[in-house]
């Protein structure tokens, strides 16, 4: 049986292929959506001996089903925003502490110990709502801080650049957590030069603006908060891990996950370095729900192991994904 500290003690790439395929074993045998996925696919466990092998569950089961692999009861379920009317996604959490030591460890990783930060949280849209898992970490984040001016900020824009400029003056190295759209807002009203502070935007317009590319959105943060690098983190709903970009849009992983890219005329078939397709998320941490994730985002891996997040499919272009959808 593989047990979370299996996976959170991964430190070789022949290790994380190792207990990828347990977990995928695992799942198979007792995620009962998984299992009808992958046997549609003419999948099991006797043909699948490598990670590519392995068959990626479409990201919209996770709002018309519930994608567990074990019995246990909802410790929580966290929920995707949505406009009125949609239908919004459900990740039915049965071990917080997953999550937790997830997000935990991979801060650390790529960021040191949370207690050397100020963190200040800028996410309005999310706020607004229950059941977002980003909230979630930021709360745990801004409680690891242990720093007495950490803390939520939901539109309260001149106390958080007060707060923000004098903070930085003083040397406190901080981390702002920022909605994309409500960045850009604040910016647009003060006037920031920060030389001790981290911004790190967690995407979304949320039809609050319209979209840009990345260059121009980061280009316009960078110049707003006077910072030379724009940091990111890509997670969602359906993930438990986080991977984090220190700065250009290149992300990496934490041991734990990796992403592979997919065909966008062929779902079912993988492509190489350099090349523009779907980005497909292996994320052990969800060994309870599904660890194989075929996302809406398109991407591209490089050599190195990074990848770069380029956009969206819309609608349309998601082919070879409907094989359980009704």
């Amino acid at each position: 049986m593989i047990t979370a500290a299996d996976i959170f003690s991964i430190a070789s790439k022949k290790e994380f292929e190792k207990i990828t395929l347990k977990v995928f074993r695992h799942q198979y045998e007792n995620n009962a959506v998984y299992h009808k996925f992958c046997n549609l696919l003419k999948k099991n466990p006797t043909n699948v001996k490598r990670i590519p092998d392995i068959p990626f569950l479409p990201i919209q089961f996770f709002k018309s089903e519930r994608i567990v692999s074990n019995k246990a009861p909802d410790e929580i379920i966290f929920t995707s925003s949505g406009t009125t009317g949609m239908s919004t996604s459900k990740h039915h959490v049965t071990d917080l502490s997953v999550y937790e030591t997830s997000f935990r460890q991979a801060f650390s990783q790529f960021y040191g110990n949370i207690e050397d930060y100020c963190v200040l949280a800028l996410l309005p849209s999310y706020l607004e709502r229950d059941g977002s898992s980003l909230i979630y970490m930021a709360q745990d984040l801004i409680e690891g801080s242990q720093h007495p001016d950490s803390g939520f900020y939901l539109n309260e824009y001149q106390q958080l650049a007060e707060k923000l400029i004098a903070l930085d003056k003083e040397g406190q190295n901080v981390l702002l957590i920022g909605v994309t759209y409500a960045l850009l807002d604040i910016i647009e009203q003060f006037d920031f030069q920060l030389n001790n502070t981290i911004i790190m935007e967690t995407g979304g317009m949320k039809g609050k603006r319209k979209e840009m590319i990345r260059e121009e959105l980061h280009a316009l943060l960078s110049k707003g908060f006077g910072v030379s690098t724009i940091h990111s983190e890509y997670g969602m709903t359906e993930l438990l891990s986080q991977a984090y970009s220190l700065g250009n849009g290149i992300f990496e992983c934490p041991p734990w996950m990796d992403v592979i890219i997919r065909d966008t005329e062929d779902a079912l078939s993988l492509i190489g370095y350099n090349k523009t397709g779907g980005i497909n998320v292996i994320d052990l941490a969800n060994i309870n729900s599904c660890a194989f994730i075929a996302t809406q985002d398109l991407g591209k891996k490089y050599e190195n192991q990074t990848f770069e997040v380029l956009g969206r499919f819309d609608n349309s272009d998601i082919r070879g994904c409907n094989l359980l959808v009704q």
